[in-house]
């Protein structure tokens, strides 16, 4: 690899004009289909700022609570923290491809690549979620590594990186894959004399003051998180065959961006110029390889490809200075952007949800389950932006008919927190109390009107005959209401029950300890 360029403001500006083009792209689609399952959920948990969740770190609500504050909760407001995340991405893998000595070409290549990338139009911009921040603090963590190895060690840097890998945990506890892999590829490369200086235990140190309220409020609580993991791993996320795992890491990336990111794991394995770019190298195979042991969903090892994209795109402009291989620079842009043309609909909704559906089928893309759910006939990811304002507004039908006194006395109960976070959303516009359930961070969130005397009560089971027999131990009085009624939408919320039961045998104060559900 080359020696790092000089500075070029035009150079800086057109990486900056490819990551704002991400992020219009993103914006364009984002008042399509509707809010995902998750945002409503997030939603929801900015009204209970806390220094943790069930299931998430804190870190992405108070981003969300800020962007709220300013901007609201429309979707392209939701959903425009998200899509600049990834355009941070996008410009630091950039800056990646600069720092490693590639020319304009490179640099705008590196950036191309990972702007046109599956992962990061969807994860990071598609609906706001945790995993979008997780791909810029990965990429912002891999910057500052890859400054750190190339300037020898240099004190500030660990400095920074501490910070970064604070809030990279404060996001989403994955980035602790991330410094794992750093500390065995620090371990096993001449840089392992870092561990010799006093910087890198600082920047260690400033992590852990980040991250501490954090881990108060974990101890406080029992360590929810640690149990909503086991329960996850062991009864909600469908296990991957290393082949599998390793064949969606292509089609997390995209074909022609898995070249380039091949191409600079290479690279930097083979680095005799510099080799402590080998860090990098055994980062990679130390996170995949715990990965692999762990069955993680393949999408979390999707954050580590930034570094390698740009040493790949260095790699190939350096290929193609050779006037015999200079046709490779255009065919390769042009096989760039016509495969992630051909991604791009499983990434962003660009299609009218019909017209996905008989785009998928024509590709032969049938949906496939991430967790031990049925599919229907749209993605996850997409399915879960479906039915919820018709679902509330099923239970607001059923509120209605209550009289004043009753509506005060009556408690919405749902069995997920996505079915939670809708009616506390978009029952608002009906007058709908807040909705109580038993999954996640709901379970610490009370209870509900106390005493209780009518319940609207979701179904337990997809069949409505099983939930009415199960519900009549409950209530005095109990009586199928609704049903839902969603065309996309996941066919477990499709024709469920909705119930409205009269004298309750039970509190939920009394019961609530052995109803949570942390999955």
């Amino acid at each position: 690899m080359l020696p790092a360029r000089g500075d070029s403001r035009f150079d800086l500006r057109l990486l900056a004009a490819v990551a704002a083009a991400k992020v219009v792209l993103n914006l364009a689609f984002a008042g399509r289909y509707g809010y995902f399952r998750d945002e409503l959920y997030y939603i929801a948990c900015t009204d209970h700022l806390a220094w943790g969740y069930v299931d998430h770190p804190p870190l992405s609500i108070f981003i969300l609570w800020i962007s709220r504050h300013l901007i609201g909760d429309s979707l392209y407001a939701i959903r425009l923290p998200a899509a600049l995340a990834g355009g941070l991405a996008v410009f630091l893998t950039g800056l990646m491809a600069r720092r490693l000595g590639g020319g304009r070409f490179a640099q705008l290549l590196a950036a191309g690549a990972t702007a046109l990338s599956p992962v990061v139009l969807g994860n990071a911009g598609r609906f706001f979620s945790m995993n979008a921040f997780d791909l810029a603090l990965w990429a912002a963590g891999a910057y500052v590594l890859l400054g750190i190895v190339l300037d020898g060690g240099n004190r500030r840097l660990w400095l920074a990186f501490g910070i970064v890998a604070g809030l990279g945990v404060l996001n989403k506890y994955s980035m602790l894959f991330f410094g794992a892999g750093a500390v065995i590829g620090l371990l096993v490369t001449p840089a392992r004399r870092e561990f010799a200086r006093p910087w890198i235990w600082i920047g260690g140190a400033i992590a852990a003051a980040i991250v501490l309220p954090h881990l108060a409020w974990e101890l406080r609580n029992g360590f929810p998180t640690a149990e909503f993991i086991r329960n996850a791993t062991l009864q909600k996320n469908t296990p991957l065959p290393p082949g599998e795992f390793l064949f969606e890491q292509v089609m997390e990336t995209g074909i022609a961006q898995t070249l380039l990111w091949i191409a600079g794991l290479v690279a930097m394995a083979r680095a005799s110029t510099t080799p402590r770019l080998r860090v990098f190298a055994w980062s990679y195979v130390a996170v995949l390889g715990v990965m692999l042991a762990t069955r993680s969903k393949a999408y979390y090892l999707t954050p580590i490809y930034f570094p390698y994209m740009a040493a790949g795109a260095v790699a190939f402009e350096s290929l193609t200075r050779a006037r015999t291989f200079a046709w490779m620079k255009p065919a390769l842009a042009v096989v760039l952007v016509g495969l992630s043309a051909v991604a791009l609909p499983f990434a962003v909704p660009v299609l009218p949800v019909d017209a996905f559906i008989r785009y998928e089928r024509a590709l032969g893309q049938m949906p496939k389950a991430d967790e031990r759910q049925e599919v229907g006939d749209l993605p996850q990811y997409y399915a879960d932006m479906f039915g919820w304002e018709e679902m509330v507004a099923r239970v607001a039908a059923i509120y209605r008919t209550l009289t004043p006194e009753e509506q005060r006395q009556t408690v919405i109960y749902a069995r997920n927190y996505g079915e939670a976070a809708a009616i506390d959303f978009f029952g608002r516009r009906y007058g709908l109390p807040r909705a109580v359930a038993p999954h996640n961070s709901y379970w610490y969130w009370g209870t509900g009107v106390e005493p209780m005397h009518i319940a609207i009560v979701f179904g337990k089971f997809r069949d409505v005959d099983r939930s009415l027999r199960d519900l009549k131990a409950s209530f005095d009085d109990v009586e199928l209401a609704a049903e839902t009624d969603c065309a996309h939408c996941m066919p477990f919320e499709h024709h469920r029950g909705v119930f409205l039961g009269r004298g309750p045998r039970f509190s939920f104060r009394a019961i609530w300890a052995g109803e949570r559900i942390f999955i």
